[in-house]
């Protein structure tokens, strides 16, 4: 019998798989206030519906609240929290923030969250933990719209406090490397054309990036996830990781497009993980979703793909259409 990690491995390495591996995440409110809350909740999950691999989603604001930041749940359907503090207001605040110890606070509770993640669910499942880039930590570090003030205004200060930032986060990913992650999921949240140029990104996000993932490369099952829509999908196309996940039913390009772009920016198709709408699990019915399915097997061939939404699944999502995704991809 077939394992997640086998199957995952598999599909990595170019080969076809049994089937389409199937991976569905989400938000944990409230639950992710404790580490053994959260860590309960994700096996309470992939025990209910046995995913190929689990992503560990806590709040955002895990590897910002050592800074000072906080932020309050108020119902919002994806799970995620409306931050109420902020660090940032003035551009020499960049400057004053520390590098953060990855075992100590909110990051070590992170920590001992993935240890009994780990523990409960054994080597044969896959385990990625998220990381937000420095970028998108800074932009909720700053007050409002002061980050894109800032970084247009003050360039240099910003650049220190991402700077600042990016070594906290690569001390972050080798504490967690040594829990038993098998791969980070690694969320761009600025390489849109709505929040940034494409030449704000590169310069912004781009180095900063790459010093992060660097920091991962002993990890054989990386995901980068291109938040948003109206993306510069070839800006980062070529970010060494194994898997892409986007938002691929609301903006280009489609999971066949990508696999094109992919092959002639780095000669070889790298994994793509999507194919269902997030609204079609949450307002759809089951029989919709085996359709999108089927369409998201029929552009990739039935191969190089973890079926996947574009983000996370809204709390809301029936119970009976995340069965059929898993269930559809047997089909």
């Amino acid at each position: 019998m077939t394992t997640h990690r086998e199957r995952i491995e598999a599909t990595i390495a170019g080969d076809r798989p049994d089937r389409a591996p199937v991976a569905l995440w989400r938000h944990y409110p409230v639950d992710d206030q404790s580490p053994d809350a959260l860590a309960a909740a994700h096996v309470a999950f992939q025990r209910m519906f046995d995913f190929d691999l689990v992503k560990v989603t806590p709040a955002s604001s895990f590897c910002l609240k050592d800074w000072g930041a906080d932020d309050v749940w108020e119902g919002h359907t994806e799970g995620t929290r409306r931050y109420i503090k902020s660090v940032i207001t003035e551009p020499e605040d960049w400057d004053a923030l520390p590098i953060l110890d990855p075992t100590a606070g909110h990051l070590g509770a992170q920590l001992a969250c993935l240890r009994a993640i780990r523990q409960e669910l054994g080597p044969d499942t896959p385990i990625l933990q998220t990381i937000f880039s420095p970028l998108a930590q800074a932009r909720h570090l700053a007050a409002g719209d002061d980050l894109l003030v800032h970084l247009r205004k003050h360039p240099d200060a910003v650049m220190k406090g991402l700077e600042t930032i990016a070594q906290t986060t690569r001390g972050f990913v080798k504490a967690a490397i040594e829990t038993g992650i098998d791969g980070v999921f690694y969320a761009v949240q600025h390489a849109q054309a709505t929040v940034l140029s494409e030449d704000e990104f590169t310069r912004f996000s781009r180095s900063w990036d790459l010093s992060v993932l660097e920091a991962a490369e002993s990890l054989w099952c990386n995901m980068l996830h291109i938040h948003g829509e109206d993306i510069y999908f070839e800006a980062v196309a070529d970010y060494p990781v194994h898997i892409l996940n986007w938002h691929d039913r609301d903006t280009a390009p489609s999971l066949s497009s990508a696999r094109e772009i992919e092959t002639l920016k780095t000669g070889q198709a790298t994994v793509v993980c999507g194919g269902l709408a997030r609204d079609t699990l949450t307002y759809g019915t089951p029989a919709q979703v085996a359709l999108e399915t089927q369409d998201a097997i029929q552009q990739t061939g039935g191969k190089g793909l973890i079926l996947s939404t574009g983000c996370v699944v809204p709390v809301i999502a029936p119970y009976g259409n995340l069965v059929a995704a898993r269930d559809a991809a047997s089909a």
